[in-house]
């Protein structure tokens, strides 16, 4: 299953596939740069970040439904006459609060906000 599923490191992946839920499909795992977050997984069914923020150096493996995602936007610290992707940074938000997950290249980014947009839209 590993080989057909898009991701940056295979620990990260394997590590999304021992937590899966009976018939879910990972769809992509993509290591993040930056403090706080890990890595973020999709699956056909939620979201799954590695937050790494935690005093103590604990972290957290937060799982979120897309039905509990109110919107997915990309961070840019530029205007927008460039490229939409220029960024590889998108943010999640859930309730009142807000994931910011930083990419390295932003065709990883335009992929989560795609397949995000894409559930909570649909």
């Amino acid at each position: 299953m590993g080989d057909e599923v898009q991701h940056d490191r295979s620990g990260q992946l394997k590590q999304i596939e021992s937590g899966l839920l009976p018939g879910e499909q990972v769809i992509a795992v993509y290591d993040a740069v930056g403090t706080g977050t890990g890595f973020i997984g999709l699956t056909d069914r939620r979201v799954i970040i590695q937050d790494k923020s935690f005093a103590g150096k604990r972290y957290a493996i937060t799982s979120v439904p897309y039905s509990k995602i109110t919107s997915v936007s990309v961070v840019s610290n530029k205007s927008w006459a460039g490229s939409y992707f220029s960024t590889g940074t998108i943010a999640i938000n859930v309730g009142t609060h807000t994931y910011e997950v930083e990419f390295r290249g932003s065709d990883k980014s335009h992929h989560v906000h795609n397949v995000i947009l894409q559930h909570i839209s649909g």
